[in-house]
């Protein structure tokens, strides 16, 4: 029996994969014809029907491409970081909270705040195993990025968490039954947006791929596959950020087709800042996460927890 169940829990989480993949192909395709729209232009029109099957041409022309190896480059780390990049930000996907198969379990908070700080090291190793001056100079800005934020959205995160007195995501269901977080916490929920868009490496906080003085940052010197891979985790990510985002504050519902319309509109989002903002200044940036985010995000961790202390005593 229990055979059958890790086998079931295997093929669910294959197919959970597969769908993730899906969806970024789509969401790719999604950006560039927002983009267009916004740009005053057509975006991908010519592929199939209004350019419908652009992503799988797109996915062909890469993975078809001469892989090119820079020859200073330390090769075996150069291939195996994007490999775990992808592996990471899939992996993060396993503790979306369905309530009978997959891994759904009790530490869910804990496994993410984990696995994302692990993601970490694959973009620095990507940069350093390049050997050159432009990729390592693009991974030290991402990775002194991501850690930065990473604090601020650690701290967000366990306000939410202290308030369930859980760290099982499906919990969060339960709390919002009758109103959603987002009306409970909403500087908080700005907070948590503003640096999963940092963390994401996204516009306006896009300084791991300042075109203009880093030639695309820490990924410049793959091509083809490699490209490829680390595409698809930057935009897995998004995915699975915005999909964090309607567990936390947008009400949790994971059965209902409404959860899915919002983890839709939260990724248009993350497209419609991209189209909109202009890239922020690297001070400004780190002066927001340090200066701004951090006392803040502390004192509402100190006033949430002095606010269930306060009531565990009163039932009590």
């Amino acid at each position: 029996m229990m055979l059958k169940d890790l086998m079931l829990s295997m093929f669910s989480m294959i197919l959970l994969i597969i769908c993730v993949l899906i969806g970024v192909a789509f969401l790719t395709l999604l950006e560039r014809k927002v983009l267009g729209y916004i740009q005053i232009r057509k975006g991908p029109n010519k592929v199939s029907i209004m350019g419908i099957a652009q992503p799988f041409s797109d996915a062909i022309k890469l993975f078809t491409k001469e892989s090119i190896i820079p020859s200073m480059s330390n090769v075996g780390l150069f291939y195996l970081s994007p490999i775990f990049s992808l592996f990471f930000s899939l992996i993060l996907w396993m503790c979306m909270p369905f309530i009978s198969i997959l891994f759904n379990f009790n530490l869910g908070g804990l496994f993410i705040l984990c696995v994302s700080s692990l993601s970490v090291y694959s973009i620095m190793i990507a940069g350093w195993s390049s050997n050159s001056n432009y990729s390592l100079l693009g991974s030290m800005r991402a990775v002194a990025q991501s850690i930065s934020y990473e604090v601020s959205l650690s701290l967000i995160l366990l306000s939410f968490l202290i308030m369930i007195l859980s760290l099982n995501l499906y919990n969060f269901m339960f709390y919002q039954k009758y109103i959603w977080f987002i009306f409970l916490f909403f500087p908080l929920c700005f907070m948590w947006i503003v640096s999963a868009l940092a963390e994401t490496n996204r516009t306006p906080f896009d300084f791991a791929e300042g075109e203009s003085e880093l030639v695309s940052g820490f990924n410049v010197e793959y091509s083809s596959g490699g490209f490829a891979l680390i595409f698809l985790a930057e935009y897995s990510s998004i995915l699975f950020m915005s999909m964090l985002c309607c567990i936390l504050f947008l009400g949790c519902d994971i059965y209902s087709f409404m959860f899915f319309m919002k983890l839709g509109f939260m990724s248009f989002l993350w497209i419609w800042v991209r189209g909109t903002l202009p890239r922020f200044r690297y001070d400004k940036l780190m002066y927001l996460c340090w200066k701004s985010f951090l006392p803040i995000s502390l004192n509402y961790l100190l006033f949430f927890f002095g606010l269930k202390y306060y009531l565990f005593t009163l039932i009590v």
